[in-house]
């Protein structure tokens, strides 16, 4: 009988650990942080990529031809 007892409460604990803990929540808030950082680069690029490739299309227009 003690030990069923025992069994049993440490059963409850078990399952008291999984709702208290937060493990899933952090992987999901480190999930969404690095979606959040993928999309700044994507528009970063995105921005960057046209000014650059209007500026090295100026350049060229305006070098001599040989």
């Amino acid at each position: 009988m003690n030990t069923l007892m025992i069994n049993t409460l440490a059963f409850i604990a078990g399952v008291k650990n999984r709702f208290t803990s937060e493990k899933g929540a952090t992987a999901v808030e480190y999930g969404l942080l690095v979606a959040l950082i993928a999309a700044v680069i994507v528009a970063v690029v995105a921005t960057l990529g046209t000014q650059i490739n209007a500026a090295f299309t100026t350049v060229s227009g305006r070098l001599p031809a040989l």
